[in-house]
């Protein structure tokens, strides 16, 4: 705790009153901010975790499903296979606000050419290429899912840092040092009117003194 630097006033001391209480009320609405922020974090965290073991699993399933493909077929034949997409694909990036944290909302927009996913003839080659694109093409959504999740909890954890410094300064700093400068004021306030009261009580002795002598003088 530090005593500000200020004048022991009156008017000093209702400033510091004012700064104190929006200070406490300044804390606690942050303090309830970073709770709400831990608890939706602790949610999105979960659900990061099981959306990157589905995931996971469903990449290991279609990576499989190519080296299959790749076994069974020549490079040349897979790499001419793949080389004409009938499929494009853009993202739209909206944003959505939590707690002041605007976290990403990604959408894929599809543009087919043609009416089906795979680009190439089926002569040529493995219904384990046909898995492995069907799955690639089903498993994106969920993959933008995970991206879009983990940016959040990025963006979170960095809101909660943020929070918990500001509350920590006000709770250990703030509000300590104007609490220790209020005190001190208060003290020297008490202090300079026992002094003023000490002082006007002397006066009125000496005057009282002054009239008895002046009617004895009588």
């Amino acid at each position: 705790m530090a005593k500000l630097n200020v004048s022991p006033t009156r008017m000093e001391l209702t400033k510091l009153k004012a700064r104190l209480k929006t200070a406490t009320r300044g804390h606690k609405l942050l303090k309830d901010k970073q709770d709400e922020l831990m608890r939706k974090f602790i949610e999105m965290i979960r659900k990061n975790q099981k959306l990157r073991v589905a995931v996971e699993e469903e990449l290991e399933a279609a990576f499989k499903d190519f080296l299959l493909a790749r076994a069974m077929m020549s490079d040349q034949t897979l790499e001419a296979a793949l080389m004409m997409p009938t499929e494009s694909i853009s993202v739209d990036i909206q944003k959505r606000n939590i707690m002041s944290v605007n976290v990403p909302e990604m959408e894929f927009i599809r543009n087919a050419e043609g009416g089906s996913i795979h680009p190439y003839g089926y002569a040529d080659t493995s219904a384990d290429l046909d898995d492995a694109i069907e799955r690639l093409h089903d498993i994106m959504p969920r993959l933008l899912e995970l991206a879009q999740v983990e940016k959040a909890c990025m963006l979170m954890a960095d809101e909660i840092e943020r929070t918990r410094r500001r509350v920590n300064a006000l709770e250990y700093m703030t509000i300590p040092d104007l609490e220790e400068t209020i005190r001190f004021i208060r003290m020297k306030l008490d202090e300079n009117e026992r002094s003023s009261i000490t002082r006007l009580m002397k006066v009125k002795s000496m005057m009282e003194a002054k009239d008895q002598s002046a009617a004895a003088a009588r």
